[in-house]
């Protein structure tokens, strides 16, 4: 036993070290799962039987140890070494981590089986983007588990529109009209798949109550320019590794109002630096558009490769700042860091929309065509740039008559 221990602690420090972790992470982690996997021994557990609950009990005991031992718990980054360390562990034995175990509730078996057959359904005959899918999902999975506690039944055939009322007002507080209109939306294709697939007698969707929006009645939020330039200035005097990916994205950001998935998802060959050019994929209508690669832009992204991206055999530009250096999951934190530490303070949203939206305004001022700039910002229909026009306030002050003054 204590032979494959060696050998798998040996092991957890080479993957370590290979996905470039730092020496003293590698260090912390090693020997936490060194020392979580002689708590198994001592309890005589097999690695390949531990469960989530095992794991939780052997860091409640070692914190417990620690307190009765110095008076004072564990800080934060101690206890984040000892679990994560553990995770990587069973990662590497066991390949997944946490497990997925088989569940006897009849309840909870039968959310699993409509939601499973729910997201074939979206994928593979409604052909929908993976993030609408897991959009919708997220409020499936809530309605059935929520409605199997309710109804105490292990059946959908009973939901009524009671039910469906009940649903919405339980979800209704803290939601705006938008967001409340949302979560209408995806109840309405659940209880439209519940009724074609038999588990419903009758089709709840349109007893579905949900706000009316009407087209183009609120002002999408944008930062101006001055604010635009304040905040590449200030980023761009962070030269840190991570300094120089966050100036990078702002600088794509800014320059051709890019949604936050485009900028994710652009790969090392989508740049041409011959040709000078820059290949999108817009993530929400699937088209490709052919960008001219501008001096900032460039500069910017040769920065970064050159100076801040760390070794990585991924193709995605933008990669994390931290071991493992997979592709970023999402650039909201670090774009909303940097608009906060320029201390700009936007009206509304404070993520990359209010760029692209920035990025609108200042082509409409330009007098560029309402077509050109759909192509751009990669819309599939120009009626899609519309709401973008009431962006440009100024400009309508500019031409607003006036206002006869009433004779007395």
């Amino acid at each position: 036993m204590p032979h494959e221990s060696n050998a798998l602690i040996a092991q957890l420090r080479g993957t370590l070290t290979q996905r470039r972790y730092n020496p003293e992470v590698v260090h912390h982690y090693c020997r936490s799962a060194r020392r979580f996997l002689s708590h198994l021994a001592e309890r005589k557990i097999d690695l390949e039987a531990v469960t989530p609950v095992d794991v939780s009990n052997y860091l409640r005991i070692t914190i417990r140890r620690f307190r009765t031992r110095h008076g004072y718990p564990p800080s934060w980054s101690r206890t984040t070494f000892l679990r994560t360390g553990i995770h990587a562990l069973l990662r590497l034995a066991l390949n997944r981590w946490p497990l997925e175990f088989a569940t006897t509730d009849a309840g909870e078996l039968l959310c699993r089986k409509v939601c499973d057959e729910y997201e074939r359904w979206l994928s593979v005959e409604r052909g929908l983007a993976a993030s609408g899918i897991s959009i919708l999902m997220w409020e499936a999975r809530h309605f059935c588990i929520w409605y199997i506690k309710r109804s105490a039944t292990v059946s959908f055939t009973r939901l009524n529109v009671h039910d469906v009322d009940a649903y919405m007002d339980m979800r209704a507080p803290g939601l705006t009209r938008q967001s409340l209109k949302r979560v209408a939306v995806a109840l309405r294709s659940l209880l439209k798949h519940l009724h074609r697939t038999g588990q419903t007698t009758a089709n709840l969707a349109p007893h579905v109550v949900a706000p009316l929006l009407y087209a183009y009645e609120g002002i999408p939020s944008a930062l101006s320019s001055d604010q635009v330039a304040t905040v590449l200035e200030f980023a761009g005097k962070d030269r840190s590794p991570m300094g120089l990916r966050d100036f990078a994205i702002l600088q794509l950001l800014a320059t051709y109002g890019l949604r936050a998935g485009e900028v994710r998802h652009l790969r090392l060959g989508d740049v041409d630096w011959r040709r000078e050019t820059l290949c999108i994929n817009h993530s929400k209508t699937g088209a490709r558009s052919l960008l001219p690669l501008l001096e900032p832009v460039g500069e910017a992204l040769l920065g970064y490769l050159r100076h801040g991206r760390p070794q990585t055999d991924v193709r995605e530009i933008f990669v994390r700042s931290r071991a493992p250096y997979g592709p970023m999951v999402s650039i909201y934190k670090a774009v909303r860091k940097r608009i906060e530490a320029a201390g700009v303070t936007p009206c509304g949203k404070r993520g990359s929309h209010s760029f692209r939206h920035a990025r609108a305004v200042s082509l409409l001022r330009a007098s560029v065509p309402r077509k050109v700039i759909g192509d751009v910002l990669g819309h599939r229909s120009t009626a899609s740039t519309i709401p973008y026009l009431k962006l440009a306030t100024e400009d309508l002050r500019a031409v607003a008559l006036e206002v006869p003054a009433r004779e007395v």
